[in-house]
């Protein structure tokens, strides 16, 4: 592992553990704020606990596991698609700038909005990182060609092993006895 990706994972990481461990320890403190967002996603999605406090509890111990893992560099590409998806409904409910009526409240809002935007784009980076090695999808799409190229040889290869057979085969019949 490179020294950034060192440095850098648990960086990133750090805020989603400490945001994480606040909203699995005082839940209460954010379900005024999350209820709007919420309530639509647990009634489109059948999984997720009907209490706001255990989704908001739910996604706190998500934030923690998945940064934990990408802190310590275990499952890093997992862990960080992980904290993407939990950012979104995190950053629609805490952030919402555009019904602030206050111009300085709506500023700061605005800049934590931008911030976990970038966060988002920082982990959705981090999600697509292979550290050097080929994704699994260069993998399989390299042997889908190598495994083409094998058949064609070998059709090749028995086409050419083919033409002498059936020639001597010719040669045989014609033979008297």
């Amino acid at each position: 592992m490179s020294l950034l990706r060192a440095v850098g994972r648990p960086m990133l990481a750090s805020m989603f553990v400490a945001g994480g461990l606040e909203s699995v320890r005082h839940p209460q403190d954010v379900v005024p704020v999350a209820e709007p967002v919420v309530r639509p996603v647990t009634e489109r999605v059948a999984v997720l606990p009907d209490r706001t406090e255990q989704t908001v509890r739910l996604n706190g111990a998500v934030q923690v596991v998945a940064g934990l893992l990408l802190a310590t560099g275990r499952l890093p590409r997992t862990a960080a698609l992980a904290l993407a998806v939990t950012l979104v409904p995190t950053t629609l409910a805490g952030h919402r700038f555009w019904e602030e009526d206050d111009a300085s409240r709506r500023v700061q809002q605005r800049i934590h909005f931008l911030k976990n935007l970038a966060m988002l784009g920082g982990l959705l980076i981090t999600a697509d990182d292979t550290g050097a090695a080929p994704s699994m999808l260069w993998r399989g799409r390299r042997t889908a060609r190598e495994l083409r190229r094998d058949a064609h040889l070998v059709r090749h290869a028995a086409r050419a092993g083919a033409r002498p057979a059936a020639a001597a085969a010719r040669v045989r019949a014609k033979l008297p006895g």
